[in-house]
């Protein structure tokens, strides 16, 4: 009994000085950030800018893999079998861990609990935008012309699953109406089509947006958040526009595999935050129309877990659901 007890002392002894060390010498390798979108979009972009904050910090590479498809599950899935060694790491979304969860019946993963959360980096508000050639000033015009075309009118969203899919399906059912879904697999591959005015309708990321709207290429019909943006005032919310009640924000999180060690874990967390909290990162952020945040791991499980609980109830109560 007393052999069985030192042996069994001696190994939780040789796991925490494997951890400590692992993290002592962590990173010696180069890092992958997988991005479960195409490249080109606004996670993306963000996601290469915070990698060579991180690069200069870790003294390490730092890869961006971008694994696009099925509303960023795919990527999101690749992440969750990972060794958690802290190489393989994940820019997630609200798609990844609050949509996914409540729009696909048979989900592949937990988002709790098949995941390590590090830091929520970002809130990202979207913006509602049409081709000028469409002919409606306001989301209330919008709807009036839907509705004397039922399904004609093409939306385009960043895949199916993504929220930029989700809430043009929420608005359309809060405001009666139907338009014909069309799939991109990221945000940087519907913009060519949209600015040409083939599928003229988009719920983005407002920070790419922007400078398209500001350029008269695009025309604002409101902003998914429950006020308005500061980088476009003028801009109205959906809930003002008509949408009585529409609030739905965005977000970007990194995460890793599951159990990844806590010192692993802690230097990963208190690296992204010295960036994050750096004026370029905050002032970077901020151009893009994004909110910079930082925090804990164990707050950001609880995002995690308190969005996915709003918008799986959210989608259920409208029968929204992807097989």
């Amino acid at each position: 009994m007393l052999r069985t007890k030192i042996g069994t002392a001696l190994l939780v002894a040789c796991v925490v000085l494997s951890a400590s060390a692992s993290a002592d010498d962590y990173p010696n390798r180069p890092i992958k950030i997988v991005v479960p979108y195409a490249a080109g979009g606004g996670t993306d972009a963000l996601t290469r800018f915070v990698a060579h904050g991180l690069e200069q910090r870790l003294g390490q590479p730092v890869i961006v893999e971008n694994r696009a498809g099925a509303g960023t599950t795919i990527g999101a899935l690749a992440v969750s079998r990972s060794d958690p060694d802290g190489y393989t790491l994940m820019m997630g979304t609200s798609s990844t861990f609050a949509i996914a969860p409540g729009l696909y019946k048979k989900l592949a993963y937990d988002p709790v609990k098949d995941f390590t959360p590090i830091m929520l980096v970002a809130t990202v508000p979207f913006v509602m935008v049409v081709h000028p050639s469409l002919g409606v000033n306001s989301l209330l015009e919008l709807v009036a012309l839907a509705k004397k075309k039922p399904g004609e009118l093409l939306f385009a969203s960043a895949g199916v699953g993504s929220v930029h899919h989700v809430y043009a399906e929420v608005l359309m059912r809060m405001m009666g109406f139907q338009m014909k879904h069309v799939p991109y697999r990221g945000g940087g591959q519907v913009l060519n089509d949209v600015i040409a005015g083939h599928v003229p309708v988009y719920i983005g990321d407002a920070g790419p947006l922007q400078p398209l709207i500001r350029s008269g290429k695009l025309k604002a019909i409101g902003v998914t958040t429950g006020e308005r943006v500061a980088t476009m005032p003028e801009v109205p919310t959906l809930n003002e526009a008509g949408a009585k009640g529409f609030d739905a924000n965005s977000w970007q999180m990194f995460a890793a595999p599951p159990h990844l060690p806590q010192p692993i874990l802690a230097k990963l967390n208190a690296t992204i935050g010295d960036f994050m909290r750096t004026p370029e990162a905050r002032q970077h952020f901020m151009s893009l129309g994004m909110e910079p945040k930082t925090g804990t791991p164990d707050q950001a499980k609880a995002y995690i877990r308190a969005e996915a609980e709003r918008w799986t109830a959210i989608l259920k109560d409208m029968g929204l659901s992807v097989e």
